[in-house]
């Protein structure tokens, strides 16, 4: 590949991941500030870039990583652009300034992709799309860089000073960090998504006689799995593998409880634990919510009391960051919902949890929240409104 060639792939790469952070940062400002917002990145509960910018990786300091992402993109396309140069006798310094802008940011975006996919276990399109982006720009960069690395530390200082008295270099830099500061001051404080007030059914959108027909065709498609779930007579058993540090956990819980409640007697929501943390689940040794298995504890006795339901919204309204510890867990669980003997009741809860967690290994249940109707497994979350058409086709029956 020619330099020119390679400037022209880097310029691309670049241009595809700062779009790619970009949309990034509005998602994910658009989940902090707007109630029951659904991205379209959030394709499935596996496939969600809520699980992953809602969790304690999604932001650095306070400061969301797509925004970060984004500056590094912008540098590296200011760079590329201006002085990248045609070749010459004396090769242009720029692809070495570009490894070396890039060498933190793959170890960034690799740890990033660990967490997402080892951790958290979730899939997100527009994080992978600057994975690669970086990863793309690492590469060419390396490959061009034809100057001993030795000097670039020297070249670069007098480069900046040079770079001092440009007034296009100062414009460009001047907007990267004004851009870079207002975009991250205008996120609200913390990672808790918005709060979203219960809508009843009848203040839901309305779904068309069409979009209805589409949904109960594609819905008879679903194959439907047994579940062995006592629903008590109810018409509609709905079955959530769920895991309280969840982000989308805790998004549907706010969208759909409403529907839920709609149908007495007729419908019936049972709430079975997934916990994404190793000690009450074996079938995520590598999970990385710490506190979860202490959350579906605290629930689990809390029904003993009469006071799951206060700990369950307790522990949706509190997912962090910071992220939320078992000591947190244990002091809500005495306070919120009266259990004064956690540690005595907790070894004998914990074989509840790893039943439910065995349950869920045995559907083939990879991520949270997982929902099964009637028995066919829902693979992705959606709107509110559709888990109402849903129960109305199974009410049919």
């Amino acid at each position: 590949m020619s330099t020119s060639a390679s400037r022209l792939l880097v310029l691309l790469l670049a241009a595809i991941g700062l779009a790619a952070a970009g949309t990034s940062t509005y998602v994910h400002y658009r989940l902090l500030t707007v109630p029951n917002f659904t991205s379209f990145c959030d394709v499935n509960s596996t496939v969600s870039c809520t699980q992953a910018y809602l969790s304690s990786y999604g932001e650095l300091a306070g400061v969301p990583v797509a925004i970060f992402g984004a500056l590094y993109f912008a540098a590296v396309l200011a760079i590329a652009a201006l002085a990248w140069k045609p070749p010459a006798k004396t090769p242009s310094y720029a692809p070495a300034y570009i490894f070396a802008l890039s060498l933190p940011a793959l170890a960034f975006v690799a740890y990033l992709a660990f967490a997402s996919f080892f951790i958290l276990h979730a899939f997100c399109i527009l994080c992978a799309i600057t994975y690669v982006a970086v990863v793309g720009i690492t590469l060419v960069a390396w490959r061009e860089s034809r100057v001993p690395f030795g000097t670039v530390p020297g070249r670069a200082s007098s480069d900046l000073v040079a770079a001092a008295r440009n007034p296009l270099a100062l414009a460009i830099a001047a907007v990267l960090v004004v851009a870079t500061v207002v975009t991250a001051k205008a996120f609200p404080a913390g990672n808790a998504p918005a709060a979203s007030a219960s809508v009843p059914v009848e203040a839901l959108p309305v779904v068309t006689d069409a979009e209805k027909a589409k949904w109960a065709e594609w819905w008879e498609l679903q194959p439907k799995e047994d579940v062995p779930v006592d629903g008590g007579g109810a018409k509609v058993v709905i079955v959530k593998f769920n895991d309280y540090q969840c982000p989308l956990c805790g998004l549907t819980y706010t969208k759909y409880k409403p529907v839920f409640d709609n149908y007495p007697g007729t419908v019936k929501a049972i709430t079975k634990h997934y916990p994404l943390e190793g000690e009450c689940n074996p079938g995520v040794p590598g999970g990385g919510h710490l506190a979860a298995c202490e959350a579906a504890a605290a629930v689990i006795m809390a029904q003993a009391k009469g006071t799951s339901d206060k700990m369950e919204a307790w522990l949706f309204s509190h997912q962090g960051p910071p992220i939320l510890t078992p000591a947190q867990v244990k002091d809500a669980a005495r306070d919120v919902a009266g259990i004064t003997d956690f540690d005595a009741q907790y070894p004998a809860t914990l074989k509840e949890i790893r039943a439910d967690a065995a349950l869920g290994e045995r559907l083939k249940v990879n991520a949270t929240p997982t929902f099964f109707i009637n028995g066919r497994r829902l693979p992705q979350a959606v709107e509110a409104q559709y888990i109402n058409v849903l129960i109305e086709i199974e009410l049919k029956r």
